[in-house]
């Protein structure tokens, strides 16, 4: 009986976890122009809402679960990024910007609170929670940097109406901060394989780190099924990475390029003044031959947990190159291809490495991604270190639909703009009225050394068109004691966020992001070897008053008349009476010493 029983026991879990897999990971390759790859890593981990709220962690760990817990937050997420998204070059970004963050960290929660000041309050602890685990400079994040955005960020996750009215959203940012390994190793832990099985394996900190840009983000949300079933917490990380396919093949040991020798050039015949003496060498970038272990230094090791919901092994990497390419895999993996798309998928082996290989093609493996619905720079102009001006351009490059979106700018508490100086306006042609482009600000201004600017701008951009945006400030005057060790370095400027609302006539579009650049301002700086100046001076002076004043309080005056006169003869006879003296000592010692040997 207890048989039996126990091997219903089993059948029943062993459905269960079919019906409902906890773990899933993805790899998505896709190379780009200029020889560069993009490499797309995402992992998603669940547990039902009532296992998490109980604090039964599995897949979900528990360094990051009680600490959601214990600051009250419903929804997060963070964001570590450096580099630039070329988006005129590599096209439209990845996950359409959902999972990338502006330059630094940056980190944005659903709070639930009664007040605002209690929700202050648990972002605080949430941040400085944050900053212990994932070694970064969350603490760093206080009411100067952080925002409470109205139109440009929405819950991701499914929250009853209820629980929609009592929470509070806070948005924070530290451009300043460089990502590093020290906050890799963490969001690695956080993985139930760690970075020692999986996809996982290929995070290697001297890669993910010289890539040209590269962007890890964390997302935790509650997840509603439409079908009344239970409800569940499902926590997303995502790292992507633009590398240079020919920067990582060098070898550690000989990481300067050298040039190829002359028999082994292939020359562009196209040229006009290609001849068998002068030789233009062929851009091979888009055609070279590259694999997992030279990209990565090292291939996949074996799967983690990657099971679909039917029990079988799901497909964990996919690459995006043209269908009549080949791509040559280790022993044991299974492909899949799509005929209809470019995409072809492989399921890795349980135990054995996993390796991919893309030989030299005779045509580029490159794939055109869709074009951005939205280019977006921005830079400072004016000159001085009083005031100056921000300058942004937006430029819509399709030539049929109009582009509306929101404009969210965090600007620090020291860098005052003037908002009557706002103006936008077409570069293309003027005659545009600026109440045809701006439909609505909201404003929100700074208070000095307690909190940022806040502005948010609707924007609409005509079909084929640039918008220039831009506005003068004020630089305010520190205190010498809130300038940063390298202050002559100025100071860093938060990138700028805008958001793309879903298309209205497709129900399964989604929001698009885009972000600017950061940008570096130049305060007014005071000469910071003043103080050394000063200091030794005003020692110098102190010295010497001081060491006068000692002496004539200490120093004993007597008159001339009142010294002694000293001649020749008796200075001979005190010398004589101390000889004598001394030797009559010795004198005495040497014969105490005999009385003592007798």
């Amino acid at each position: 009986m207890k048989r039996i029983y126990l091997l219903l026991l089993s059948l029943l879990l062993a459905v269960s976890v079919i019906a409902d897999p906890q773990y899933e990971e993805h790899l998505h390759l896709e190379p780009l122009p200029q020889g560069l790859l993009l490499a797309s890593f995402n992992f998603k981990s669940n547990a039902t809402l009532k296992s998490f709220e109980q604090q039964h962690f599995r897949y979900i760990p528990r360094s990051l679960g009680q600490i959601l817990q214990h600051a009250k937050t419903k929804e997060l997420h963070l964001r570590f990024s450096s580099g630039r998204w070329d988006a005129e070059s590599w096209g439209a970004r990845p996950w359409d910007g959902t999972k990338e963050g502006g330059t630094g960290v940056e980190v944005w929660a659903w709070i639930e609170a009664e007040t605002g000041e209690d929700a202050f309050f648990h972002w605080i602890t949430l941040n400085h929670a944050l900053s212990g685990l994932f070694c970064a400079s969350l603490n760093f994040i206080d009411s100067t940097r952080t925002t409470r955005p109205v139109q440009t960020y929405e819950p991701v996750g499914d929250h009853s109406n209820t629980s929609l009215s009592s929470l509070h959203l806070l948005h924070g940012t530290l451009p300043r901060e460089v990502v590093c390994t020290e906050n890799l190793t963490p969001f690695l832990k956080l993985l139930p394989c760690k970075g020692k099985a999986g996809i996982s394996s290929l995070l290697n900190g001297h890669k993910l780190f010289d890539a040209s840009w590269q962007s890890m983000s964390i997302d935790v949300r509650p997840v509603c099924p439409e079908k009344g079933s239970e409800c569940i917490v499902e926590m997303e990380q995502t790292v992507d990475m633009v590398l240079d396919i020919e920067r990582s093949k060098r070898p550690h040991d000989n990481p300067i390029p050298r040039p190829l020798p002359v028999e082994q050039l292939k020359c562009d015949t196209s040229k006009p003044y290609s001849s068998p003496n002068a030789c233009f060498p062929m851009d091979m970038s888009n055609m070279q031959s590259w694999s997992l272990s030279d990209v990565f230094g090292r291939p996949i090791k074996g799967s983690c947990l990657a099971t679909d919901v039917r029990g079988d092994r799901s497909e964990s990497v996919c690459i995006r190159v043209p269908y009549e390419h080949q791509v040559f895999t280790s022993q044991g993996s299974i492909e899949r291809k799509d005929p209809s798309s470019s995409h072809r998928c492989y399921v890795l082996p349980e135990n054995d490495d996993f390796d991919m290989a893309l030989p030299q093609q005779e045509s580029p493996a490159v794939v055109s991604r869709p074009t951005p619905p939205l280019y977006a720079s921005r830079s400072f102009t004016g000159h001085g270190q009083e005031r100056g001006g921000l300058q942004t351009l937006l430029t819509n490059p399709s030539s049929k639909v109009t582009v509306s979106f929101t404009y969210f700018e965090t600007l620090p508490w020291f860098m005052k703009p003037y908002l009557h100086t706002l103006r936008a306006q077409i570069a293309t042609s003027p005659s545009h009225s600026q109440g045809e482009i701006i439909k609505s600000i909201y404003y929100r201004p700074a208070l000095d050394r307690q909190r940022g600017t806040q502005l948010e701008i609707q924007i609409t951009v005509p079909p084929a068109s640039t918008v220039r945006l831009t506005y003068d400030f004020e630089k305010a005057i520190l205190r010498y004691t809130e300038y940063p060790p390298d202050a002559n370095r100025g100071f860093d400027v938060a990138p700028a966020v805008i958001r793309l609302p879903p298309n209205p006539t497709d129900p399964s579009s989604k929001a698009v992001y885009l972000r600017t650049t950061s940008l570096l301002l130049s305060l007014p700086t005071p000469d910071f070897s003043m103080p050394y100046n000063v200091i030794i001076l005003t020692s110098t002076v102190i010295a010497l008053a001081f060491g006068s004043i000692y002496n004539l309080l200490v120093r004993r005056f007597v008159g001339a008349d009142e010294v002694e006169s000293f001649s020749l003869a008796k200075i001979k006879e005190r010398i004589k009476a101390r000889i004598k003296g001394r030797f009559g000592v010795m004198v005495d010692r040497f014969s105490n010493k005999e009385k003592k040997m007798q």
